[in-house]
Parts: structure tokens; C-alpha cells; sequence
């Protein structure tokens, strides 16, 4: 399925050669057979990179033979993975799917500062590595963030459709799809008392333009500010994984500082 456009304006003829896709954030990443040994359960820096390494949080309990959801994590402007890692790492561990935390090159996500570059080329790496390693879920791959991470989820997950089924957004800021690919899900979750990312030139505006363009949306709005919401990321994490936690009173807490 092939949803309608997104935009607001005309925009420019559909990009077609593979540099223009790169440019407009199209990712290369295929699934395919492992070809190493799995990582055991725990944190691992992957070691792919010098500057700002990725990390991975692989569960107790998988086997890496079957097929395992898998969440890209993306931290917001000035952040890092050991910053965003706590609103996910123990939803990971409880419910069985690996969480992978990529970390923008620069201060923030290339497409907030220029445009896609090396963090689209970064995260073709690291998803490969992870790949490369685990049977994943072609079911369930879901690019997840908050603020700027939220808005490079939006914004890269629906050009790569082809492979990301669940799109989460907490508190993104913006939406910028130069090449629509696919029809993944999507979620998005916004503070009314967000004053860095106002609700209506944000998380109202998304909603309307991605119901419009015919996507699979929860739009859910909270009382709250830019923090962090547990209970928004449990839900979003449910939304994901297509059932509910377990026992939701021990995942569920009162709000954190906005996470980077």
C-alpha cells in the first residue's frame, strides 16, 4: 500500500536514482539470514563506529535462530544513547525485543541540521550489523524517538516503509518525507503543555496530515509538557508489539525530565 502524500505545498518529482533516494533518506537495509554468532543478553557497544558509538540491549530468553521484534531508538537534540537508553531499555528486557540505539554524528540528526548524510549511512550500517546477528521480525521493526528523535522517526521511517512497520513519535517536533515508501503504523504521543514543540504546529498538525495520507494512526494527547511519559511509552510500546504489558504497574511511573 502506498499512501497519499504528507506535504503541505508541491513538492519536487518523486526521487528515482539511488543518489536521490539516499539524499531523501531512503535506507538500503534488507533483512536476511544471520551470518554471525548472536550477541549474549545485556548492553553491547557495537563497536561499528570511533565518534559516537551505537548501542545495542539484547534480552534474556530470545533465540536469535526465530524471528525478534526490533526497535531503533533515537535520542533527541544533544543527546546520546546512554541519555534516551532508560525509557525503553527495561521495556526491551521485559518484553523480549532487541533495542538498538543509534547516536547522531553531530549535536543532532543530520536531516535537522542539513539534510540526510552520515546519520542515514550510519544507521544502514548498524541495522545491518544487528541484522547480521539476530533472525528478525519482519512483522515488527519499529523506528522510535523523542523531540528530534521523534521527528527523525517520523520522518525516516515513513520514507523506508518497506521494511519499518511501526513508526513511534514522543514529542517530534517535525515531519519532513521526501520519499514516501510503504504504510507502516504509526504512533504519536503529545504534551498539551509542550512548550518546545507546541501541539498545534506539532503533534496536531502530524495528525492531521498523516490521516489525511490515509496512515494507520493512534493520536494520543496528555496534560503534561515535553517530559518523557512513561505511561505514553508503555502504550506505545503495546501499540508496537500488538499486546498488552504484562503487569503495567511495574513499567508505569510518574513523568521524567525530558530525555536526550
Amino acid at each position: 500500500m502506498q499512501n497519499d502524500a504528507v506535504h503541505d505545498t508541491e513538492q519536487p518529482d518523486e526521487p528515482t536514482t539511488a543518489g536521490e533516494l539516499a539524499l531523501a533518506g531512503r535506507l538500503g537495509f534488507r533483512h536476511a539470514a544471520p551470518t554471525k554468532p548472536p550477541l549474549p543478553p545485556g548492553r553491547h557497544d557495537l563497536g561499528l563506529f570511533d565518534q559516537r558509538d551505537y548501542v545495542l540491549v539484547v534480552p534474556e530468553g530470545i533465540d536469535p535462530a526465530k524471528p525478534t521484534p526490533l526497535m531503533v531508538l533515537f535520542h533527541g537534540g544533544g543527546g546520546s544513547a546512554e541519555k534516551i537508553m532508560p525509557i525503553m531499555k527495561r521495556h526491551a528486557e521485559t518484553r523480549g525485543f532487541l533495542l538498538l540505539v543509534p547516536q547522531s554524528l553531530f549535536p543532532t540528526w543530520d536531516i535537522v541540521i542539513a539534510g540526510n548524510g552520515p546519520d542515514r549511512e550510519r544507521l544502514d550500517i548498524g541495522l545491518a550489523e544487528v541484522a547480521s546477528r539476530f533472525t528478525l521480525d519482519p512483522a515488527r521493526l519499529a523506528f522510535a524517538g523523542h523531540s528530534d528523535g521523534g521527528s527523525y522517526s517520523l520522518s525516516t521511517g515513513l520514507s523506508n516503509g518497506r521494511f519499518v512497520t511501526h513508526v513511534l513519535a514522543f514529542s517530534a517536533g517535525f515531519m519532513t518525507v521526501l520519499a514516501q515508501e510503504g504504510a507502516p503504523r504509526v504512533f504519536v504521543a503529545h504534551g498539551t503543555k509542550d512548550t518546545q514543540t507546541p501541539i498545534d504546529t506539532a503533534g496536531r498538525s502530524h495528525a492531521r496530515k498523516l490521516r489525511a495520507a490515509g496512515y494507520d494512526l493512534v493520536y494520543l494527547e496528555y496534560d503534561g509538557p515535553h517530559a518523557s511519559q512513561p505511561l505514553m511509552v508503555q502504550v506505545g510500546v503495546d501499540f508496537f508489539l500488538g499486546r498488552r504489558a504484562p503487569d503495567a504497574a511495574k513499567i508505569a511511573g510518574p513523568a521524567e525530565p525530558a530525555p536526550r
